[in-house]
């Protein structure tokens, strides 16, 4: 017996339908969530009334899309915490039938339907074909059974579904890596087979369902799902070359090609954040464009990381990563070879620091973390320790003008001058002192010097 419970929000806008004579059920993911005893923010409904109709029954309500779907703005009480509302949206379908898709994306005729069946027929899979009206399960499909059984399933024909939307077939490895699923052996036989068809969507509905992916507890059964399914030659190509390209040589610790050491990598990675195990996942990416073996075998890779920040760079943009995103993902690309030696110098540390950023430091550590488990090293060694600890001291000097305890305004007090080049002058000795160590950063000291300076009329 499979019990639904629905939070009060969600039974308001059933008995709303209800109320006004028409049909009415929870549909998809809130369902499934449910089944599973996830939290669910998102719910989806479907109705016999039309979009005008739904207009007319709830306040708070919009329609400005030719699918359909009405949405209703609800404050939810959050399911993530005891207390609290979230500011959702909920989405009224009309009962539909879809006619066409020649983009692989939308279809290209809508026609209201009459049943819930009709509906529920068009949707993508048997896990999310599932209504439920607050007092029975409509399960058509077998969609209970599979969410036991652990199958991602195809409605029906998995060939004719994927040529429906492409999307869908990401989407299917998205769940199976979300809930650790597997998916039916002829629904991912009809995903290698159509895998060609991801090429028609759009970077932006690729990289949703590739960061969530990515945001899963084993983001590297979801890369190997792709490549198992054929369509990580078409989301990732440049990921896809490098399986097959030999690392085993002669001065070489990596015993693995460079695909499966960057999927050893990123599931050894520590980090939680989708763009640093992103950036785990294609930090070795420039070794196929430069890869060199010598009369000695000796395999080499010079300059990959370089190479590797252009290509990571086309695939931001091909995703339409936020710049943010995109400035992280190549930063951490480009310098994820930095050198990790107990004689390095001060100054050495201070310029891997500005190329990086302060505030990606940790990203960059969760990065080497699994590149030195994925190239089977332990996860840490004596000199990788000591080297956090000279980054830590480091840090504690300041990185430009602005860190020093004093601004412009002491420099302008101290000398009785307006502002001027000559104020950025003196700063610039005052941190030119403190870096070299001859000068602590603490105020008083700092204007001491300044006054030195103003009365040896240095400057």
């Amino acid at each position: 017996m499979t019990t639904i419970i629905l939070p009060e929000e969600v039974q308001n806008i059933l008995h709303t339908l209800k109320r006004a004579g028409f049909e009415g059920f929870v549909v998809g993911g809130g369902i499934r969530n449910a089944i599973l005893h996830k939290p669910t923010v998102n719910w989806d409904f479907t109705t016999n009334a039309k979009p005008q109709e739904i207009l007319t029954l709830f306040k708070n309500s919009f329609y400005n899309n030719t699918f359909g779907t009405v949405g209703v703005a609800v404050q939810l009480k959050n399911p993530f915490k005891k207390s609290g509302k979230l500011s959702v949206i909920f989405e009224i379908t009309t009962y539909r039938s879809e006619f066409g898709y020649s983009d692989h994306r939308h279809p290209d005729k809508i026609v209201w339907g009459e049943t819930l069946d009709e509906d529920l027929k068009r949707r993508d899979f048997t896990m999310n074909a599932l209504a439920f009206d607050g007092v029975r399960i409509v399960d058509l499909f077998g969609g209970i059974k599979d969410i036991k059984k652990k199958i991602v399933r195809a409605v029906g024909d998995g060939q004719a579904r994927f040529a429906e939307d492409a999307l869908r077939m990401v989407r299917a490895v998205r769940f199976a890596t979300e809930y650790s699923f597997t998916i039916d052996p002829d629904t991912s036989s009809a995903i290698s087979k159509n895998a060609a068809l991801i090429a028609s969507i759009s970077g932006e509905r690729i990289r949703e369902e590739l960061i969530k992916i990515l945001s899963s507890d084993f983001p590297s059964d979801g890369i190997r799902l792709l490549k198992n399914t054929g369509l990580l030659s078409f989301i990732l190509p440049e990921l896809e070359k490098c399986f097959g390209i030999e690392q085993k040589s002669p001065k070489r610790h990596h015993v693995h090609d460079v695909g499966t050491h960057l999927l050893l990598s990123l599931s050894h990675c520590p980090s939680k954040d989708p763009i640093v195990r992103l950036a785990t996942l294609l930090h070795d990416v420039g070794k196929p464009a430069t890869f060199q073996k010598t009369d000695e075998g000796i395999i080499t890779f010079y300059n990959h990381e370089i190479i590797g920040a252009s290509i990571v760079r086309h695939i931001a943009d091909r995703l339409h990563l936020s710049k943010n995103e995109r400035e992280k993902l190549v930063t951490l690309v480009r310098f994820h070879q930095f050198t990790v030696d107990e004689k390095q110098t001060d100054s050495a540390i201070r310029r891997f620091i500005r190329n990086i950023g302060k505030e990606n430091i940790d990203d960059m550590l969760a990065l080497r973390t699994g590149d030195r488990l994925g190239g089977g090293a332990r996860q840490t060694s004596w000199r990788l320790e000591l080297y956090k600890k000279r980054l830590e001291d480091v840090q504690k000097q300041p990185f430009t003008v602005s860190d020093l305890k004093v601004d412009g305004h002491d420099v302008m007090k101290v000398f009785d001058i307006s502002p001027g080049p000559k104020v950025g002058k003196i700063l610039e000795m005052l941190f030119t002192q403190v870096v070299e160590g001859k000068l602590k950063n603490e105020k008083e000291l700092l204007l001491e010097k300044i006054s030195e300076f103003s009365e040896k009329k240095i400057v």
